[in-house]
């Protein structure tokens, strides 16, 4: 399938900065660690369920050495409703175990590294550089891979392809809110069973429209 041109590209993500101005990360967070838990428990589960969990968590574990301390164990009580708990448990744990140990219980702020610790791939690197370190970077979850290669932006199999041929598409300046804009799109009009073609306001540009 040929993809859209760049233009139609900017012309869809300045549609949707209009439809969308609250476009922003959903997960609750006040530190780097907070939003690196976050994002490893928002896999398959909701953001509302993740800041409801983790609302209460954070009021009394909140840093590396606190996960340390707990254990795996410990921890999967804590994080039990966001389902998959035991893996998320261990992965919480050893990027705890980490942080502490080998970057002085700093969260590091470069993908390579990131990447290097338990539970973060490409997708949870790419959050917290963007979100928390101000580095452009597009994070590719399922709404983003999903309305991205069906708007027809790109035409990808995987979220890694569909990362590396977004970054082709789109202006580095706008990575980082491109994300956004394509999770809140996701969510609101372009559904993954039932999107709502007639509402959507990139209808006209859309190749999958319709169909």
């Amino acid at each position: 399938m040929k993809t859209l041109s760049k233009k139609d590209v900017d012309i869809i993500l300045d549609i949707l900065e209009k439809t969308y101005p609250d476009a922003h990360c959903q997960l609750e967070h006040k530190s780097p660690f907070e939003l690196l838990v976050a994002t490893i428990l928002s896999a398959q589960c909701t953001d509302e369920r993740v800041n409801k969990v983790t609302g209460e968590m954070f009021k009394n574990y909140n840093k590396p050495e606190d996960f340390v301390k707990l254990g795996p164990e410990k921890i999967e009580p804590l994080i039990k409703s966001c389902g998959f708990y035991r893996n998320k448990a261990k992965n919480i744990y050893g990027a705890s175990f980490e942080i502490l140990n080998n970057y002085g219980g700093i969260v590091p702020s470069s993908l390579e590294e990131l990447i290097k610790l338990p539970g973060v791939g490409r997708k949870t690197a790419n959050v917290i550089l963007s979100n928390c370190f101000g580095q452009e970077a597009i994070a590719v979850d399922t709404h983003v891979f999903r309305v991205t290669n069906r708007i027809g932006i790109v035409a990808e199999d995987s979220p890694e392809k569909t990362e590396f041929a977004l970054m082709k598409k789109i202006k580095k300046e706008r990575w980082s809110k491109a994300h956004h804009l394509f999770i809140f799109h996701g969510r609101r009009c372009c559904s993954a069973r039932r999107p709502q073609c007639l509402i959507c306001p990139v209808k006209n540009l859309c190749k999958w429209s319709g169909k």
